[in-house]
């Protein structure tokens, strides 16, 4: 499969890394300065579907760059060119719907850094693709970093052999806790109602085991999820049979929300966690954003997070089966 077609410019991006003979974000220019408007890139895409999607997956990363996308309605028929289904956000992230398929991306305070995570990693059907696209790039900072996966399991496996063969063997237990309203002054703080979509507790009870977690209701109204086992690495088809770091071990082990355990609920290495988080720090790869950038993620094969930015700062997200 070719690198580029006539409808797409092969560009460059600063912060762009080749990892394993594969460039890491794949940037697509227009061909032209007269394609460029957000018309001629959904045709283009809507004739290359097959190719775009093969990209997404060699490549990881997709940066749609140099194309006039001004708003959430043209980031949504950019969505809807491809006819993915759309899988609705389940976890703990404050968003806001902003028009159709797109939504806010986590509008936790802008001081603080997202750690690297797969999307909904917990969740039983997790999204195959996540899509970001820049309205309002931060003046400084905020970057979207990611990380390939499976380079942070190559490299635990060289330093720590026999205890991610141990994790992977008897899985890992997560629990989380929503609060009983949504606090957009908190990382964490959407609310059970907005998460599971429903006031009443029965059933997001039942939601929840839909989705593989059980509840545990809190004098405070707030709620702990459970989640596991699962695995701490997973190989997904037509990813080169590559073992993805398919977990999210270092964000919630130790939180004061949230935890991280061996599925027999024995300690995970202190030491263990801290390297992990180190090598995912030395394997990230990011770029500066820039109004009307698209980004196609791989969530399959990436982490990815939220570099800590002063305001103003408006990057929308939709997620894609």
């Amino acid at each position: 499969m070719e690198f580029a077609c006539k409808d797409f410019k092969v560009g460059k991006c600063e912060g762009e890394k080749l990892v394993h003979s594969e460039t890491m974000p794949l940037v697509l220019q227009p061909p032209a300065a007269e394609k460029n408007d957000a018309d001629s890139l959904v045709a283009a895409l809507k004739e290359n579907k097959e190719w775009f999607e093969e990209m997404i997956i060699k490549n990881s990363a997709v940066l749609l760059r140099g194309f006039d996308v001004k708003s959430a309605v043209d980031f949504n028929e950019i969505i809807e060119a491809f006819g993915w289904d759309d899988i609705r956000y389940v976890g703990p992230a404050p968003r806001t719907h902003v028009y159709k398929r797109v939504w806010t991306a986590n509008e936790g305070p802008l001081s603080e850094f997202i750690y690297y995570h797969h999307e909904m990693v917990l969740i039983t059907e997790s999204p195959k693709k996540v899509i970001l696209y820049c309205e309002i790039p931060p003046p400084e900072g905020g970057e979207t970093p990611f990380v390939p996966s499976f380079r942070v399991t190559e490299r635990m496996l060289e330093e720590f052999p026999d205890v991610v063969e141990d994790l992977d063997k008897k899985g890992l237990m997560y629990s989380f806790t929503a609060l009983s309203k949504n606090d957009t002054s908190s990382m964490r703080g959407r609310g059970w109602e907005d998460t599971f979509g429903t006031s009443d507790p029965k059933e997001a009870e039942k939601r929840a085991s839909a989705l593989g977690m059980d509840l545990e209701w809190l004098p405070n109204g707030g709620v702990k999820a459970v989640l596991g086992p699962r695995s701490l690495t997973r190989v997904f088809d037509g990813r080169k049979g590559r073992r993805m770091w398919f977990n999210t071990m270092v964000g919630m082990h130790g939180k004061e929300h949230s935890s991280a355990k061996m599925a027999d609920g024995t300690e995970i290495p202190t030491k263990f966690v801290k390297r992990c988080e180190e090598i995912i720090e030395e394997e990230s790869i990011q770029f500066k954003w820039q109004k009307g950038d698209v980004l196609f993620l791989d969530n399959m094969a990436l982490l990815h997070g939220r570099r800590p930015s002063l305001p103003p700062r408006k990057v929308l997200v939709t997620t894609c089966k």
